[in-house]
């Protein structure tokens, strides 16, 4: 027993430290890297009840090796010129519209400068319509791509929009580009599919675009947020980060807090929703934030934009 645990955990932490996502289970179990200390504890456990040295002396080698992972990877760095401008970002995804009445509150409450809506299906889309954009509402611009069940997406903002292409996924993805106070922001909202068994390649495939994205423009500064489906821990997110991109979580002190799955956050589970920002932007507040009816946490970032240094 304590042999199958630590020869499980070892192709897990393996396929981490080679910088690979490898073939399922392995995508998944990398997801909850830190939680895999349990099973290890156990294994360790029974590695000693039985007197079983090499045991015990590889469970320690895989317990460093998870410690050492699970520090926060990216970069941090503070931009260097001066602020421009302040603003706050809400991004959610409302599980199929579930959580939408919980959404609109939230964003009554809190007052966003720009929302990302993920899974927000056709009547999603219309109540988020009637709340903010009947007459005079506090959201004059939007960007969607309609679609039912997890397929459609919105961006609300209330700086001027100009469309973008966004990216072709299987799950809505639109663009923009913001006139936040006379400075150009590019906005992408995320929503890969997720590394379901038989579909790793997809998700793969669609958080490369992302990258390729991130990678496409880096003279105008960058907003990348949703549901990434995906951990700092996956080879293919930090990928993404590796463009130059920041998370704003990680800079505002919060790298590891999980917003997936609702029911057991935040005392167990994993963060796969982020905003993700180029180095033009400094983070100085996340908050992870119910969203009844969803089975996700919704993410709210205090964000600063920077002239470039």
């Amino acid at each position: 027993m304590s042999g199958a645990l630590l020869t499980g955990l070892s192709v897990v932490v393996g396929c981490r430290a080679a910088d690979t996502d490898g073939i399922t289970p392995v995508p998944q179990l990398l997801a909850f890297l830190p939680w895999l200390l349990a099973p290890l504890g156990l294994a360790l456990l029974l590695a000693l009840f039985a007197r079983w040295r090499t045991g015990m002396v590889w469970g320690v080698v895989v317990l460093g090796a998870i410690a050492w992972f699970t520090e926060p990877y990216g970069r941090t760095r503070e931009p260097v010129g001066s602020p421009v401008a302040e603003l706050r970002v809400l991004a959610s995804n409302v599980q199929f519209g579930r959580g939408t009445p919980s959404l609109i509150a939230a964003v009554r409450r809190e007052r966003p400068a720009v929302v990302f809506v993920e899974e927000c299906e056709y009547a999603c889309s219309r109540a988020l319509h009637n709340a903010f954009q009947r007459a005079d509402g506090p959201y004059p611009y939007r960007e969607s791509v309609e679609g039912a069940g997890s397929d459609g997406s919105v961006i609300l903002s209330r700086f001027p929009l100009t469309k973008a292409a966004g990216i072709r996924a299987t799950m809505g993805m639109p663009g923009a580009v913001a006139d936040v106070d006379g400075h150009p922001v590019r906005l992408q909202l995320a929503h890969p599919k997720p590394p379901l068994p038989g579909q790793v390649g997809l998700w793969r495939h669609e958080l490369g675009e992302l990258r390729a994205y991130a990678s496409a423009d880096k003279a105008t500064p960058t907003l990348i947020a949703g549901d990434f489906n995906a951990s700092q821990d996956h080879a293919a997110f930090r990928h993404l980060l590796d463009t130059g991109l920041r998370d704003a979580s990680r800079l505002a002190g919060s790298p590891r807090t999980p917003s997936w799955p609702a029911r057991t956050t935040p005392a167990l589970g994993a963060q796969i929703d982020h905003v993700l920002v180029s180095e033009e932007f400094s983070a100085t507040g996340a908050a992870f934030l119910p969203v009844a009816g969803s089975d996700h946490r919704a993410l709210l970032v205090d964000l600063t934009l920077h002239q470039p240094g």
